[in-house]
């Protein structure tokens, strides 16, 4: 009797067991809901589509809704196109002064025509054509329709307009093929994807921006996208989803008293990194290969997500004097990096750096097959420069009237300063090495104290207070899938209790 009490005793046993491993196995840590984001799309930054197979000029047929081809004088006139592959208004010699004027251009195109040579355009100027414009209203809504392109010889100057473009691959003011496009205090916003505000393609050619405000909404949507010569004159520039400038190839951007606010909260093709201003070559054949260009004088300029400069693939001069620079994230000053685009073991940037009366602040971070020749000339630098010591070529000269100023151990491969004694260069408890040398310089402890370390640190409030609330809500949810893994095994926990009290009853019977 005791045995098979026993055996009884064994099996219940065996069973409270298995329940309570079921219930400790399926209320184990539950994976997080959802899917994973989306890859980012793939594509070009602000230049041709992806899917661009290339042909000659001399292929292209113009087709305009209504066509200019002598000199006149047009006034509160309308132009309309419903049809892709057509302009609204074509120029082809002739020049036009149109004044008062409303456009609109729907109709979709998809071949490199639209985005090369204007042909969807909604008014396109080209040949021999000078075309005026003042006070306009300019609307698109079709993919591939530019606004307003100067292709060629074409001429465009256009004043006091508005500008808006809704579809994808859409820019706002757009040179190729070596045309000319000044625009006066125009106000452009585009929405779409791969629609830079001031756009420019293969063959490129001369932009002159005078103030006006020019918005981009749409991912690989910089404000400026230059595969020309453009300057920028006392206008404001806010990219809200893509870098703020991008310049490709053998090209150039100059900004004078402008204001540049970038986001970048959207990551276009290859890219793998948040940046303001990029520099870069495709290798797709938009832009001539060669040393790319980027000057900036007396501007605000603004990064909230990612590096200030990012350079790959190119050599470049970047070239600053009297900016002021705001950064509110934890990106670099400066990185200069092989990336995707060009050859692996070949595709680094590399970067001539010249400060001209100009403060900046922010880490310079060099890659192993980038190079950096930085000079500064009555300028403050602080931060670390080469803190990885990946990089075997930078040289950084130094006027006696300049201070270098460490935030970490820097690493530089040359030092030319002016001021021998090295008292210009402050270490802050660092240790700047030249060709793998400590040098001597001044140990006294300074720091810049220029804007960026305000809103630096307002970001990190910011930014903690954000987690703050994030770390609250896991919780939260953590509190109540802890209450549903209760209701979920309800039955494992009742089953297993009554397993224990059957065993007890026979204990106790057994014992009597």
């Amino acid at each position: 009797m005791k045995k098979k009490i026993i055996g009884i005793l064994v099996t219940l046993t065996l069973i409270t067991t298995s329940f309570i491993s079921t219930a400790l196995a399926e209320g184990g840590s539950t994976p997080p809901s959802g899917s994973p984001p989306d890859k980012p799309p793939e594509g070009f930054m602000g230049g041709a589509p992806s899917d661009s197979s290339h042909s000659g000029s001399a292929d292209i047929t113009y087709t305009g809704d209504t066509e200019y081809n002598a000199d006149g004088s047009y006034k509160e006139t309308s132009y309309t196109s419903t049809t892709g592959g057509e302009n609204a208004l074509l120029a082809t010699s002739g020049t036009i002064t149109l004044d008062g004027i409303s456009v609109t251009k729907s109709g979709d195109e998809s071949s490199e025509s639209s985005d090369f040579y204007g042909t969807n355009a909604a008014i396109l100027a080209t040949d021999e054509a000078v075309v005026e414009i003042t006070d306009a209203t300019i609307e698109t809504d079709g993919t591939h329709a530019n606004a307003v392109f100067a292709y060629g010889s074409g001429q465009i100057t256009i004043s006091d307009s508005t500008i808006h473009t809704s579809s994808n691959n859409s820019g706002g003011i757009m040179v190729t093929g070596g045309g000319t496009l000044v625009s006066n205090n125009n106000t452009v916003t585009t929405e779409g994807n791969s629609s830079a505000a001031i756009r420019s393609d293969r063959g490129g050619g001369i932009m002159t921006v005078n103030g006006g405000t020019y918005t981009t909404n749409g991912q690989g949507s910089p404000a400026i996208y230059s595969t020309a010569d453009i300057t920028v004159n006392e206008a404001e520039l806010i990219s809200t989803s893509s870098e703020g400038i991008v310049v490709e190839g053998k090209n150039s951007v100059t900004l004078n008293n402008v204001t540049l606010t970038d986001s970048n909260t959207s990551l276009n093709g290859n890219s793998e990194t948040y940046k303001n201003i990029f520099i870069y070559q495709s290798m797709s054949g938009d832009a001539d290969e060669g040393t790319a260009s980027f000057t900036a004088n007396d501007s605000t300029i603004t990064t909230k997500n990612g590096d200030v400069f990012y350079v790959t693939n190119t050599s470049c001069i970047i070239t600053l004097s009297g900016n002021t620079f705001v950064t509110e994230s934890d990106g670099a000053f400066l990185m200069a990096e092989g990336a995707a685009w060009g050859s692996k073991g070949s595709n680094g940037g590399d970067v001539t750096l010249i400060l001209n009366d100009q403060t900046v602040s922010g880490d310079i971070v060099i890659d192993e097959i980038s190079s950096l020749d930085m000079t500064l000339d009555d300028s403050v630098y602080e931060g670390t420069i080469n803190g990885s010591n990946d990089s075997e070529d930078i040289t950084v000269t130094l006027s006696a009237d300049s201070k270098l100023i460490l935030t970490g151990d820097s690493y530089i491969t040359a030092l030319a300063n002016e001021d021998e004694t090295n008292s210009n260069i402050y270490f802050n408890g660092y240790t700047l090495y030249v060709n793998g040398k400590a040098v001597d310089g001044n140990s006294e402890e300074v720091s810049t104290d220029i804007e960026e370390s305000t809103v630096a640190e307002t970001a990190s409030s910011s930014a903690a207070a954000e987690e703050n609330s994030k770390i609250t809500d896991e919780t939260d949810d953590s509190e109540e899938n802890s209450t549903l893994s209760v209701v979920k095994y309800l039955p494992y926990i009742i089953g297993g209790t009554a397993v224990l009290a059957t065993i007890i009853f026979l204990i106790s019977k057994f014992k009597h």
